[in-house]
């Protein structure tokens, strides 16, 4: 039974009532059962005035390429790119006893590629060099579309 239905059997057992009770003012007396009856009928009557709605000009520019989506916006928007070259967990007693020269290891070995984060999501791996006395990435591997959205769900 659909919520309309619903408020249309209120009414009526309301107005029902209203009539074996054989008062006139019984649907002053609750409000309620009058507004329920009166919205069922505007309701009912209101169905034959709605018409479907039109889609044919949304389904004319699909997969026609009638409009081009200008990708220049998207270009200029920033990301944050982090090289990982590794992780190590580490109790807070450990941390604090760091210093200068302390020497954490971490969980790859030397020699593993590092990994490029966009955004926090794996993009692909790549090796350390150093040119001009600056450091930089070549990347070795890039990932796939697909694997970057399989690792997504």
């Amino acid at each position: 039974m659909s919520d309309q239905d619903d408020m249309s059997a209120w009414g009526d057992a309301l107005a029902e009532q209203a009539d074996a009770e054989g008062s006139s003012t019984a649907t002053d007396d609750d409000p309620w059962g009058s507004a329920l009856a009166e919205q069922a009928d505007a309701e009912a009557t209101s169905q034959g005035d709605i018409d479907a709605a039109s889609f044919d000009a949304l389904e004319k520019g699909r997969g026609e390429g009638g409009e081009k989506v200008d990708l220049d916006v998207l270009l200029d928007i920033p990301v944050t790119l982090q090289l990982e070259i590794g992780r190590a967990k580490v109790s807070i007693r450990n941390l604090l006893s760091y210093t200068q020269g302390s020497v954490i290891e971490m969980d790859r070995l030397a020699g593993e590629p590092l990994d490029l984060l966009v955004n926090g999501t794996l993009i692909a791996h790549g090796e350390v060099v150093v040119i001009n006395d600056k450091f930089g990435v070549r990347l070795t591997d890039v990932v796939s579309p697909q694997e970057r959205i399989k690792k997504l769900k």
